[in-house]
């Protein structure tokens, strides 16, 4: 498989295949939002746009980056999002760098969104699909988020060799400087599992696919069986 890792600003062109890792913490938080039962994730572009869809579906739940606000339900928190039921609920989400990646890459023909938590469902996809050219999306930072691109290489490498370890990739992210950040109370909206949450390899056994559903960017959980 040949593999690119680029930030947000480096994508010229809609690539075939894109995953985008945003670890610490958007796609950590919408696996959570799936295990606790959501049906799917509108990923918005703007605060504006998250809080408009919520005016018109008060039924939904919206979150976003930071501390509570109003018009929002939740915040962009693993640990706080896991004593929610969320089942059979519409989450419209927008976070500072994951959703504006996905966003970026609308246009390829298959988009995953990953963390650590959907590493192997991930990886099994793409080998699934038989994927031999993938652009990986590394949001944060500018593309430099050392979470992310260990998340990102981690990926690409259980892609091609399922017996890749996760502990050199798990020790990147676990000392990064969003890891730090979230530790240290720098960012508003945490939860003390957070990073903990985030660095929880194979949490859940799908894979999230991203496509575009009456022109809403939809994340949706894709559950990617276990060859016998």
């Amino acid at each position: 498989m040949d593999a690119r890792f680029l930030g947000i600003a480096e994508l010229t062109d809609a690539p075939a295949v894109a995953v985008v890792v945003d670890v610490m913490r958007a796609f950590t938080v919408a696996a959570w939002a799936f295990a606790q039962g959501a049906e799917r994730i509108v990923l918005t572009e703007s605060l504006d746009q998250a809080l408009a869809l919520k005016a018109r579906h008060p039924h939904w739940m919206a979150l976003k980056d930071g501390p509570p606000a109003p018009g929002f339900d939740a915040v962009n928190s693993p640990g706080l999002l896991r004593s929610i039921d969320l089942t059979g609920r519409t989450v419209v989400q927008k976070t500072t760098a994951g959703t504006v990646g996905a966003l970026a890459v609308k246009e390829a023909s298959l988009v995953l969104c990953a963390g650590f938590v959907v590493a192997e469902a991930t990886a099994r996809l793409l080998r699934t699909r038989e994927c031999d050219r993938v652009t990986f999306v590394v949001t944060g930072e500018e593309g430099r988020a050392e979470e992310d691109l260990a998340c990102a290489q981690y990926i690409a490498g259980r892609a091609t060799e399922a017996e890749t370890d996760a502990a050199a990739f798990l020790h990147r992210a676990a000392v990064s400087r969003a890891a730090a950040e979230l530790t240290e109370g720098v960012r508003q909206g945490v939860h003390p599992d957070d990073v903990a949450l985030c660095l929880e390899v194979d949490r859940f056994p799908f894979a999230m696919v991203a496509a575009l559903e009456d022109s809403l960017m939809t994340l949706r959980p894709h559950p990617v069986p276990v060859p016998a």
